[in-house]
């Protein structure tokens, strides 16, 4: 006989929440239906935390107090002109005919309140009426943001590295200003030379100009530097630089002297160099890749006085030389040795010296995420001015990225430790999100998907940039813990 008792005869309760869900796959194929009638969704729901910041630090006022725009505009106001312009760099769309692709973008729409972008060719006639000047004021906007930003994100450093190189823009136009210079890529091709400056610290485009194909001069060289120095936030002082052999020149050393600066420059080939060389008194280098290292004082001609030059020297060796491989213009060659060497202020080691410029690689590294993902190559124009201003444009939206990870960096981490994530990966983790903008009682939001694996970062970051308020004319930190040197 068997007996039911109530426990074995109940019904089981169903499961609730997410575990009723359907647990099989969305099978997509062929056969699969679609249809265009979803409204307001967007591919780039991670340009909240941009607009985000950018409204909390007063980016619209700033540049409607330093910008000068002569021209009447109907269709947006000059700021919205620059912020689009600004936002399409960052997201990829770094040519100006690219903003017809984002015409109707709902994310980018409502961040310039408009109902839809104007066509490309007034963005070009807007780009075509600013004066060259408008290139050194939006290069003044990004240094009242860094301050701003440094501000509010709690860093603190005192000692600076300023990165300072040259890069190669292979034009096969008529543009205006492009020449045949040092171009070891295309040989024989015109090209535009542009300068640039960075933070080694936090990988922030600090200074730079766009100019012509040929070697920059030394007063250039001065004048940039110049600005770069007007260009620090308020806390640095001490100043570090480290340069090539570009930068090799009498103009370039009094400028950084004249700021109190710390120095490592490569040096060029000369007759009287070499004969330095000879005669100087070269001793083992066991904590470098060298076979041998000297330091000595000397004068170059032209140049105030002597300065200490540190080389290392280079048994050669037989070798077939690769093609299509450029040469190294830091290194130059006698019958017996390669040669490498440096004029310094600093009282270092050498093999101290030589570690520290070595570190100048990354700005190559920055120079190639600017050229590539920011759109810095670019050149929409054969205007000289249009390219300029386009230029700074290009350098804001890298540093709209360089801004984000200030923000978006961990608690007690140190400068060493502090990650540089390049603009491309920033766009695949946290700029392409799919995300529905909804309008309800008046207000509008964004909503993402559950799915969404960087949820636990996206939060902190809003919470943070959400933070930033006015004192005054001071910001509050909204971290709690400084990044100091």
């Amino acid at each position: 006989m068997v007996k039911h008792v109530p426990e074995d005869i109940a019904k089981k309760p169903a499961k609730q929440g997410v575990q009723t869900s359907n647990r099989e796959p969305n099978e997509i194929g062929a056969s699969t239906p679609y249809d265009f009638d979803s409204k307001n969704l967007t591919a780039y729901g991670g340009l909240l935390p941009v607009a985000t910041m950018l409204e909390r630090l007063k980016f619209q006022e700033l540049v409607e107090e330093t910008v000068t725009v002569k021209r009447l505009t109907r269709s947006m106001q000059p700021y919205q002109f620059v912020l689009g312009m600004v936002l399409a760099c960052y997201v990829g769309f770094s040519r100006l005919n690219h903003l017809r692709f984002l015409e109707r973008e709902p994310m980018l729409t409502g961040i310039l309140k408009v109902l839809r972008l104007p066509l490309q060719c007034t963005f070009w006639r807007f780009l075509a009426s600013l004066h060259l000047t408008v290139a050194g004021q939006l290069l003044k906007v990004q240094q009242a943001m860094r301050n701003r930003v440094w501000e509010a994100a709690h860093v603190q450093l005192t000692a600076v590295t300023l990165d300072t190189d040259t890069t190669v823009h292979t034009v096969f136009g008529h543009q205006m200003g492009a020449r045949k210079g040092y171009n070891p890529k295309n040989r024989g091709k015109k090209s535009y030379q542009p300068i640039l400056t960075f933070l080694a610290e936090t990988r922030e485009y600090i200074g730079g100009e766009l100019l012509k194909g040929d070697r920059p001069t030394g007063k250039q060289i001065a004048q940039h530097l110049s600005g770069v120095f007007a260009g620090l936030p308020p806390g640095v002082q001490t100043v570090y630089a480290r340069a090539d052999s570009g930068f090799y020149c009498w103009a370039a050393v009094q400028a950084y002297e004249g700021k109190g600066c710390l120095f490592v420059i490569s040096v060029r080939k000369t007759p009287r160099l070499l004969d330095e060389l000879k005669a100087a008194r070269w001793t083992g280098s066991p904590r470098t890749d060298a076979d041998g290292q000297c330091e000595f004082r000397y004068q170059p001609e032209g140049w105030g006085k002597a300065y200490r030059f540190v080389a290392l020297r280079y048994v050669k060796t037989p070798k077939a030389a690769e093609p299509g491989q450029p040469e190294q213009y830091q290194l130059f060659d006698t019958p017996e040795y390669s040669y490498r060497v440096f004029v310094t202020n600093m009282d270092a080691p050498i093999d101290a010296l030589v570690g520290f410029y070595r570190q100048r690689a990354t700005s190559e590294n920055l120079i190639k995420e600017a050229n590539n993902d920011a759109g810095l190559a670019a050149h929409p124009s054969r205007r000289w001015a249009m390219n300029c201003v386009h230029f700074q444009i290009a350098m804001l939206a890298y540093n709209l990225n360089c801004w984000l990870m200030l923000f978006h960096r961990e608690e007690n981490i140190t400068v060493s430790e502090l990650p540089h994530t390049t603009l491309a990966t920033t766009r695949l983790r946290f700029l392409f999100l799919a995300a529905k903008i909804w309008r309800h009682a008046g207000r509008a939001g964004v909503s993402y998907s559950d799915h969404y694996a960087e949820q636990g970062i996206f939060r902190r970051l809003m919470d943070r940039v959400r933070s930033i308020t006015f004192t005054g004319t001071a910001l509050s930190p909204v971290l709690a813990t400084a990044i100091r040197n």
